[in-house]
């Protein structure tokens, strides 16, 4: 089983659990660093076993157009390519085809698009993404679906369940055939039409994946259909297979995941923000590049252990983003992610020791005020 349920909070559907993946043991709630194209931005390998990341995210789309599967192939799955010896989890790329294409075909296959870069035409089906995750060499897969916008009409969103809950079947089918050791996540669609959210669900869960993800949200939704659809569809959900709510990570939406029974988060916020000058600390949200550090001595975060803090003082953080350093970059990056980490560990802990509900509301109060100005 690729999944084991430990402790459970009593009055949500938060708990912990373990995800075992081919030897791999990693606790639950995780939050997963992404690399889009074979690398956590600013940071290396070597940062992400320091950090103690043991399963990281990359992007089907992105490592097919470059360095495309032969190179993948040549050595032998991007683990190996950027030294990597941990999990990984690639998505199927779909999500890209359709945000960065404006000429996207749907056929009855799959779906038709241009290379962002050169303009070069693609056809992507279920079966070969499931190609091209077997030569990324991930450990999880993730299946082709339809991800309507987030402002998307009722019947936009029901053409994306006929062609989401067909291509599901389809990569099934495609994946029994030859696992290789590699795990199939299913996806269920609906933006945040609670009917058609519940009726995606059953289907996908009628499939026989590995895991479930909730595709689709954070997408441009307002924060209360976020909200409302996550406590809509809590106790349909399978506790028998994780949970993965894809493209979520900050941290008040972790927390209302966690809350309705999510398991496993990625996102690009904490790298993001971190390169355009915001950290994530114990006391809020700061503003890297206010003017109001330029003297101060203090590290980023008083209470954080990571070697950045440790070492640096934020007036100096600051201005190697004022002047625009590389390092200003792979440092607050490397806080930012040591911050996840120490979170997730944090939150953990709350539900086995049974104070959940107060984490909660510490952690909400937090982070959904303004910067901090200690």
């Amino acid at each position: 089983m690729i999944f084991r349920s430990r402790a459970s909070d009593p009055h949500s559907f938060a708990r912990t659990g373990t995800l075992s993946l081919n030897g791999i043991e990693i606790p639950t709630p995780v939050f997963m660093p992404v690399g889009t194209r074979g690398a956590v931005k600013s940071l290396d390998s070597d940062d992400l076993d320091e950090l103690g990341y043991e399963l990281i995210l990359g992007n089907t789309y992105h490592l097919y157009l470059r360095p495309g599967t032969e190179v993948l192939e040549k050595f032998g799955g991007l683990k190996n390519f950027v030294s990597y010896k941990k999990a990984l989890l690639t998505d199927s790329g779909g999500f890209q085809v359709f945000s960065l294409n404006s000429l996207v075909k749907f056929k009855q296959e799959g779906v038709e698009f241009r290379s962002h870069i050169d303009g070069s035409p693609h056809f992507f089906t279920p079966e070969k993404v499931i190609d091209i995750q077997r030569s990324i060499g991930s450990d999880i897969m993730m299946v082709l679906d339809d991800c309507p916008p987030g402002d998307g009409t009722v019947s936009r969103i029901k053409d994306a369940l006929d062609r989401t809950h067909r291509w599901a079947e389809e990569a099934v089918n495609y994946w029994e055939k030859d696992k290789r050791n590699q795990f199939l996540f299913g996806i269920f669609q609906g933006g945040t039409n609670l009917d058609l959210r519940l009726e995606s669900l059953e289907k996908i869960r009628s499939l026989p994946f590995s895991g479930i993800a909730i595709g689709g949200l954070s997408v441009g939704e307002p924060r209360p259909d976020f909200i409302r659809t996550m406590e809509g569809i809590a106790s349909s959900t399978d506790r028998n297979r994780p949970l993965y709510l894809m493209g979520v990570g900050t941290v008040p939406d972790i927390l209302e995941g966690v809350r309705n029974g999510v398991d496993m988060f990625d996102c690009v916020l904490p790298t993001r923000n971190a390169r355009n000058g915001q950290v994530f600390t114990s006391q809020g949200k700061v503003n890297l590049r206010n003017e109001k550090w330029k003297f101060s001595d203090e590290p980023m975060d008083p209470k954080c252990e990571c070697k950045v803090c440790k070492r640096y003082s934020i007036g100096y953080i600051r201005h190697l983003h004022h002047v625009k350093e590389l390092s200003a970059f792979s440092l607050s990056t490397y806080h930012n992610l040591y911050f996840m980490k120490k979170f997730m560990k944090e939150l953990r802990h709350s539900i086995e020791v049974g104070n959940f509900s107060e984490f909660f509301v510490k952690w909400k109060n937090l982070y959904e005020r303004a910067e901090i100005s200690r």
